[in-house]
């Protein structure tokens, strides 16, 4: 009998596993934020502390970031969680797909660091706020397909000067090779676990973002040109 269940689980899954959405291609952290080259500033850490005002605008990725999670989510209650034989398979995929956990970890990071910080929704905007350091949050996820049982979470910030000159990056990368979860010789329990690691991957990310931006905050900044620093790896 618990071969017959865990046969029809297998085949529910591959056969409603096509609709789950898959991650966006990635672009620069850069884009469509920039129209102008970005130099280096000459200051040698990341202002901060009390009397410091940040100023924040997400990425690209990280705006399409957050509308693949949603749709992610939307997905595991309607769409290939709806069928799923096992209520605790779908709380699973709905659970570790939440879509704001970088950007509220993030930003509740970041205010442990500066006076105040103000997210704004474009460039215009902080421009005209004139904020004392100017930070580019870009997060990016993958999680589990019908295809890909690959996950992984990437999230940095790119800290300029009042005047828009490079000064330093914190980041925080994730990932985990799992077997596929639609494999026909797991049990349920061992599909949540799976599953569950998606949440697992984010939070290390975010554990290692929150060291990076301590290092970067108390240690001289390394002077990584723009060129190193648009070419970090890409998700696929």
């Amino acid at each position: 009998m618990k071969l017959t269940l865990a046969s029809t689980l297998t085949i529910t899954l591959v056969l409603t596993g096509c609709s789950i959405p898959t991650a966006p291609s990635a672009v620069s952290s850069l884009d469509g934020l920039f129209s102008e080259p970005v130099g280096r500033s000459s200051a040698t850490q990341v202002p901060s502390g009390s009397r410091v005002s940040l100023g924040v605008v997400y990425s690209r990725n990280t705006q399409a970031n957050r509308a693949y999670l949603q749709d992610y989510q939307a997905n595991a209650g309607t769409g290939f969680g709806q069928s799923l034989l096992v209520q605790s398979i779908h709380d699973a995929y709905v659970n570790t797909s939440k879509p704001d956990l970088a950007v509220d970890w993030v930003k509740a990071s970041l205010q442990r660091q500066f006076g105040s910080v103000t997210v704004y929704p474009d460039m215009q905007s902080l421009r005209a706020a004139k904020p004392d350091v100017v930070a580019i949050i870009d997060s990016r996820s993958q999680l589990i397909t019908s295809r890909s049982s690959d996950i992984e979470a990437k999230v940095s910030a790119d800290f300029y000067d009042s005047h828009f000159n490079y000064i330093g990056t914190a980041q925080g990368q994730d990932a985990r090779s799992l077997s596929p979860v639609w494999a026909d010789f797991k049990r349920s329990e061992e599909i949540v676990a799976d599953i569950n690691e998606q949440q697992n991957v984010q939070v290390r990310a975010l554990q290692k973002f929150d060291q990076s931006l301590s290092n970067l905050l108390t240690s001289p900044t390394e002077k990584v040109s723009m060129l190193e620093s648009n070419n970090r790896q890409k998700l696929h």
